[in-house]
């Protein structure tokens, strides 16, 4: 197959506002991706929390843990590296470029599944739900070359496959098959429905590769040119790595130091307070394209503008999510069950942390293409202090004899502490390498939020269903209303004008 024209995923035309209107268009598509996934998670969540219980949900979420590390560092740091290699080299035919970072992403898969299926006890401290656990590997392969795939089709400018895949299919399939599978094989039902989504939201992102890149005629692979790019992108691998397990180590710690149902019931607070996370995520996959863009003709001012402009988006919509969850937690929170409505405390703070860490991944996703050591320096001293800080926070329990449910809020302190620290210090190593300043507030953001949580405040006075349906809605206008009137400027509103790009070509 040749390789194919133009179509609508390819790079808009140059023009002064091209890279914001691509930002733009990346991320308000991305954002319904977001609220699709919202949707669906929120099914999962219940049928996870009514049908199998907290003990069953905290043995499938150590496994877990495992098994997502496993598959990000599988992905060899070519979620973003993909962008800078496709914009680099202009001697190979794109599809060949593909065609490695994907055969590079089999043999880390491969690997990494081998070992796990050999050696699966780091998956079940806390034992196994059912027989079918031992799949969770095999969702390696399938994960790590999916996010390659979306990588691509991101640098065509195509965010509506990863809206597909990810916010679409995977959740909407894991939803179904865990409330089908319960009917079945309810030992293993969480675990199935796992793998069922994994591998039907592979499926999702490859066919919008292909008719993007066509098929690979006349490659094959190279060991020497395989091992070049695997050096090339571990700073890269150990920063994604990093990141995701950040919000990932928590959990896996708590899961040494607490019940299965403490576990689960932390894992359940994870999904909702991760949430507003994946409006970072709503960026990313057009983010790492535009800055390579800039880096290529030296454009650092545009970096830097692109950084500050999507850090405030990303931060408004996060701190209006995290408004709308915290204030109602308990009501949020009793719709899993009772067992689940002492992960109030946690959910809270994990909220916070999300809206923290804004900064710390927006800073990143500059730095992994022009400090990547530094970058992945603060990265591992920001693991480090939490995996310390955690396990001195649950030791601390055991010595002075405190309640159980007190372990969840203080894995999420430890989180929201670690994070805090990384935003400055990644902010301040990109604003000195720019020349320039790298912040996301603004005083509007909490002339927003005081008004906001005063109607949220008002939303728990009333019956839990009122609180839900009327007061989360009413969070999120006042929020929304005071946002676009009161800290949102010109350049801000862009992301919500469709004809951005037509008007920068006119220009």
């Amino acid at each position: 197959m040749s390789e194919p024209g133009p179509s609508q995923g390819d790079p808009p035309a140059k023009g002064p506002n091209a890279d914001m209107a691509a930002l733009a268009r990346g991320g308000r598509t991305n954002f319904f991706g977001f609220l699709i996934r919202l949707a669906a998670r929120i099914p999962f969540l219940f049928i996870a929390g009514r049908l199998y219980g907290d003990e069953m949900l905290g043995r499938f979420a150590a496994a877990l843990v495992v098994v997502e590390l496993a598959s990000q560092v599988a992905v060899l740091g070519q979620k973003r590296g993909l962008a800078q290699q496709l914009s680099e080299d202009d001697l190979r035919p794109p599809a060949h470029i593909v065609a490695d970072a994907m055969m590079l992403s089999i043999i880390t898969s491969v690997a990494f599944t081998v070992i796990l299926l050999l050696f699966p006890e780091p998956m079940f401290p806390n034992g196994r739900n059912g027989e079918w656990s031992w799949l969770l590997p095999l969702t390696i392969l399938p994960y790590a070359l999916t996010e390659v795939a979306l990588a691509a089709c991101a640098y065509r400018y195509d965010i509506g496959a990863t809206v597909r895949s990810r916010a679409v299919v995977e959740p909407w399939a894991i939803s179904i098959a865990a409330g089908a599978l319960f009917l079945v094989v309810p030992e293993s039902g969480l675990e199935l429905a796992y793998v069922i989504s994994i591998v039907a939201a592979s499926v999702a992102a490859f066919l919008p590769v292909v008719r993007h890149y066509g098929l690979p005629q006349g490659w094959s692979p190279h060991p020497a040119r395989m091992f070049r790019l695997a050096m090339r992108n571990l700073p890269l691998a150990g920063a994604d790595a990093i990141e995701w397990g950040t919000r990932k180590l928590d959990l896996a710690i708590l899961a040494q130091f607490a019940s299965p149902a403490q576990v689960g019931v932390y894992f359940a607070v994870q999904q909702l307070a991760t949430l507003p996370q994946k409006l970072k995520t709503s960026f990313d996959p057009i983010l790492g394209p535009v800055i390579t863009a800039a880096l290529k003709v030296g454009d650092r001012s545009a970096i830097a503008k692109q950084v500050c402009q999507v850090g405030f988006w990303i931060v408004a919509l996060q701190a209006g999510v995290a408004l709308a969850l915290a204030i109602p937690g308990e009501a949020v929170m009793g719709l899993l069950g009772p067992d689940f409505v002492s992960g109030t405390g946690a959910l809270s703070i994990l909220l916070v942390a999300e809206v923290v860490a804004a900064l710390a991944v927006v800073s990143e996703a500059a730095l992994v293409y022009i400090a990547r050591k530094r970058n992945l320096a603060i990265s591992i001293a920001t693991i480090a202090f939490q995996a310390a800080l955690t396990i001195a926070f649950m030791v601390a329990i055991d010595q002075y004899d405190l309640p159980e449910y007190w372990r969840a809020p203080a894995a999420a302190l430890a989180l929201a502490i670690s994070l805090a620290g990384a935003s400055i210090a990644k902010s301040v190593l990109l604003g000195r390498i720019l020349g320039q300043s790298v912040n996301n507030f603004r005083i509007g953001l909490v002339v927003a939020a005081v008004p906001a949580a005063l109607v949220g405040w008002a939303a728990t006075q009333v019956p839990e269903w009122a609180e839900l349906i009327v007061g989360i809605p009413a969070i999120l206008l006042t929020y929304g209303a005071i946002i676009w009137f009161f800290a949102f400027r010109e350049e801000d509103r862009v992301l919500f004008r469709r004809n951005l790009a037509q008007d920068d070509v006119e220009a």
